[in-house]
Formats: structure tokens, sequence, C-alpha cells
């Protein structure tokens, strides 16, 4: 199973009569999964349908999803409701004749309200393309499934190769000559001179014990340890695949602190040279798994 990415984008139309509808789904990174769904009113059923479709299918992005639907079906199509007009000419029949009182004509009968209707145009629209334009979600959902995990393949390859430089410059700074016991010695023995000649009063044997914890302090054996577990724990995530988003993202955190570590430790132009190139790989590959589901 590979990696998917949270953006993407996909698009279904089709035609039913004379409506036709179209499905646009825009997907961008986010926290967790968050559905924005847009369709014009008297349609909130197919909104109701795109929310569990997409729900199913998707665990983190942000995802806008829109509806469109147009129609030629002319104006609307006015329809005399034959039964309200059938109860206003029974009840006047009732009526006691009225002097002065005119018989009612259909133009006056028809202008009462509830006699005419026009047909509502939503509800037309919904019966004839809720079936195809179901389809069409299905269609638009696989599509962006797909366009997302073609991107995931990319970021995969992406941040495979930015593993392999960090791993590559970790155990660069591991064999660095600086870090060798000799040179470590040569360098503090050098400090411990300088600082002698400098003073009158130290007491050399707590400076040469201070110098050895400052030694201790600023070596980056376990710095270098934890990047390389943290290698492993990367290839082993994207080897398994799914939506490992959140721990890529937390991996990469990890390799910032240890790469930030190593610098401040480092007492060499070279190690130090190290370790700012691999917070910058670090920083890239963090920008990368930002886009991981």
């Amino acid at each position: 199973m590979g990696i998917e990415s949270m953006t993407g984008f996909a698009r279904a139309a089709g035609t039913a009569g004379v409506h036709a509808w179209a499905w646009e789904i825009r997907s961008v990174n986010g926290r967790g999964l968050d559905l924005r769904v847009r369709v014009p009113p008297g349609f909130e059923v197919l909104a109701e349908a795109a929310r569990k479709r997409l729900t199913s299918a998707f665990s983190r992005g942000t995802l806008h999803v829109n509806l469109s639907v147009t129609s030629d079906a002319g104006p609307p199509r006015p329809r005399v409701n034959e039964t309200v007009l059938a109860a206003l000419l029974e009840a006047i029949e009732k009526l006691p004749p009225a002097a002065g009182i005119n018989p009612p004509t259909f133009d006056g009968l028809l202008g009462i309200r509830g006699v005419v209707e026009y047909a509502d145009e939503a509800q037309d629209a919904l019966g004839a393309i809720e079936k195809p334009a179901l389809a069409g979600l299905e269609s638009i959902a696989e599509a962006l499934k797909e366009a997302r995990s073609a991107e995931g393949r990319a970021l995969e390859a992406i941040v495979l190769g930015q593993v392999e430089t960090i791993s590559r410059l970790t155990t660069e700074a591991e064999r660095h000559p600086a870090r060798s016991p000799e040179a470590i010695r040569a360098r503090i023995a050098a400090q411990v001179e300088a600082l002698l000649g400098a003073a009158n009063g130290l007491d050399p044997q707590r400076l040469h014990q201070e110098a050895a914890l400052v030694a201790v302090r600023s070596d980056i054996r376990e710095e270098i340890d934890r990047l390389h577990a943290h290698v492993g724990a990367l290839r082993e995530l994207l080897a398994k695949g799914g939506p490992i988003g959140r721990k890529l993202d937390f991996l990469s955190q990890e390799f910032g602190r240890e790469a930030s570590t190593l610098c401040a430790k480092a007492n060499d132009p070279g190690l130090s040279r190290i370790g700012l190139d691999l917070r910058t790989v670090v920083d890239q590959m963090r920008e990368q798994v930002q886009n991981v589901e």
C-alpha cells in the first residue's frame, strides 16, 4: 500500500434530458477531514450522499465539493390545479344569488392564489439527474483517490531521496575525523594549554576534569544513533504506506531536534557544516510530509 497526498482535483459531468449536472472536487491539506459541500437549493439529498461517500473514502484533507445544475427547460411551466378550481366552482354554485354581482369568469378564477401553480424546477431536475449524479459522485471519488495516489507516489520518491541524504550526512558526521579520540584530546589539550598560559593560579587537575566534562557534553554519539534509528523508522513507515502523514510529521520533528542538537554540540567547522546541511534537508522533508494523508 502506497501513500496518498492530500492534494488533488477531479471533475465529473453529465446530462439527463434538458438538465445538466457537474461535480467538481478540490482537495488540499488539512489536519483532519474537512468536507465543504455546496449544492443548489433543493439538492440537499445529493450533498448528504457526497458527505457519506467521501467520509468513507478519505481520512484527511480539506475537500471543497461543488455541484452545479443547469437546465434548458425554458421558462416555468404553469399548471392549473383542477382540484382547487373545482372546489371554487362548487362553492360558488352554492352561494345564493346576489343582485349586482356578475358571475365568476375564468380569468378571475385563475387569478386566485393556488389555482395556477408553476412546476417546481428543482424537484423536476432532481428527479431527472439524481441517479446519474450519484453515479458521477462515485466516479469523482475514485478519480480524486487516484489523483491523490499519483501525487503520493511522487511525494514518496522525494521523501525517500531526502531520507537517503539524511542517512549519508549522518554517516559523514559519525566518521568525521574531528570525532576521533586523538582529535578530541588534541583539541582539549590545546584549549587547556591556552588557558594555563593566559591565567595564573588555575588548578591544572581541576581544569582537566572540567575539560573532560565538556568533551562528554559535546559528544554527538547519541544524536547520531537516534538519527540512524529515525531513518530506519521512516523507511518502515513508507514501506507500510496508508494514512501515515501524522507519523511522518512527528518523525520529521524528531529529525529536526537531533539535527539542531548536533549543530549545537559541534565543535569543529566540518561537523557544523554537516549539521547545517542536515537541518536544511530535514526542513525540506518536513514541508513535503505536510502533504501526506
